[in-house]
């Protein structure tokens, strides 16, 4: 089916962009590098029930692919999408690019033998497919298994010897694992001992703060660093702390020599770094460099918590654009909150502590500590569309009103923040350094 009569059909069952949010979740390997994401579209409406089947809810979703574009929303990531029987037996299914989709076989799905034959031929034509929610051993999963390629297992419905037998279970058929809902660095651990290959959660941002923990000279020189930058300090000041840094002076220099910067030719010095930055973009990208100055000492440059950072931020930002559109200090400071906002995780202690040694102005204070004030309103907006598993409709819709913001505003600038901070990931990749 082309792409105008998938549009066409769309309009006849009245859908319409604007009635949906989009949640993006990570999907990481074992070695915690980021693979893919699962998108999961939600109808605005509150009351607006999701029936299995139903053409309505399944049309939106390939409707919202094609027209987001993926490379948008994930890079040059794999986007796992949840499908019903209604999705995978209309030919609205190609329009998903087929090497860029996991597509996930939803536990409510009525597997008659029209569907089996269906998803046998989309299998044999390039499609991989998930098992979504696997929980134990069943006939359903049974059925299933020959023509999957990943079984999902919900590791927080499940006690720990069922964990084990199930992915013994799994992995005698040759299939691959993922643990959905890990929400710790513990059950992370775990699950990497019973030989899961894919995670999926936010335990790489959930940070093991220990009361009275020490922070680490790595760490404090990096704080001292963004606190320069926060307070104004000139660039002489700044590059003389930077150098006693070799990783973050390499990087900084490789990012100033990516495409994003359109340079002619390499900029070698730090000095001639920060004046093609310019104030204003040295304090931006400072800030995303701090995850990615963590991450040079793993040999990553970008982690999924840099670019998760780098999306908040960026969001948060555009966001404040949205609410006042001439007020550059309202943007400016609403990135610093999106990117500050997970430094507990990176330094693993609390963000009061942050707050402190940095130094930053009330507002973002108030905004990173408490979730008050015009930039608490914004990071709590950003927050609650991260997790497809407690999406708060009734919350971003408050907010939304709140900030007196569109569903359509705030859609566009998710998808110009994720393709900003996949793009980040991209060039921070590059193993080019002058």
């Amino acid at each position: 089916m082309a792409l105008a009569a998938l549009t066409m059909n769309a309009q006849n069952l009245h859908i319409n962009t604007t009635d949906f949010f989009l949640a993006r979740q990570p999907i990481l390997n074992v070695e915690q590098d980021l693979v893919g994401y699962e998108l999961l579209f939600r109808h605005s409406d509150v009351n607006f029930a999701v029936v299995d089947n139903n053409m309505r809810a399944t049309a939106a979703v390939v409707e919202h692919a094609a027209e987001l574009g993926l490379h948008n929303v994930i890079g040059t990531s794999v986007a796992f999408i949840n499908v019903d029987a209604g999705i995978l037996m209309s030919d609205a299914i190609f329009i998903l690019p087929k090497q860029h989709v996991v597509l996930e076989i939803l536990e409510t799905v009525d597997l008659s033998n029209e569907l089996m034959e269906r998803i046998e031929v989309l299998a044999a034509n390039g499609y991989i497919f998930a098992i979504d929610d696997v929980i134990e051993q069943s006939y359903r999963t049974e059925l299933l298994l020959p023509l999957v390629d990943i079984v999902k297992v919900d590791v927080l419905q499940m006690p720990a010897e069922k964990v084990e037998a199930l992915t013994d279970y799994v992995k005698l058929r040759g299939k691959k694992l993922l643990a959905e809902k890990v929400e710790t660095v513990e059950q992370f651990k775990l699950c990497r001992e019973y030989g899961f290959d894919y995670y999926q959660g936010y335990y790489f941002a959930k940070p093991d703060v220990l009361k009275g923990k020490k922070i680490n000279q790595s760490s404090l020189h990096v704080m001292q660093i963004l606190a320069l930058i926060l307070k104004g300090a000139n660039n002489f000041e700044i590059v003389r702390l930077i150098k006693q840094d070799v990783a973050l002076s390499l990087t900084l220099l490789r990012l100033v020599n990516t495409p994003l910067y359109g340079c002619r030719r390499n900029v070698a010095s730090l000095g001639h770094a920060l004046l093609i930055l310019g104030d204003r973009q040295l304090r931006r990208w400072m800030q995303i460099l701090l995850y990615a100055n963590q991450g040079c000492e793993r040999g990553e440059n970008s982690s999924p918590l840099m670019i998760m950072a780098a999306t908040r931020g960026k969001l948060c930002e555009l966001l404040a654009q949205a609410a006042y559109p001439r007020r550059l200090n309202k943007s400016d400071t609403a990135f610093t909150v999106g990117v500050l906002s997970l430094t507990d995780a990176l330094f693993n202690i609390e963000v009061a502590d942050v707050v402190e040694q940095i130094g930053v102005s009330q507002e973002i204070r108030e905004a990173l500590l408490s979730r008050t004030g015009f930039f608490g309103d914004l990071l709590c907006l950003v927050e609650c569309s991260e997790k497809p598993e407690s999406f708060d409709l009734q919350l971003l819709n408050q907010l939304l009103g709140k900030l007196q913001l569109s569903r359509a505003t705030y859609y566009r600038a998710q998808k110009e923040a994720f393709d900003w901070g996949d793009s980040i990931s991209i060039n921070m990749s590059n193993e080019s350094i002058p």
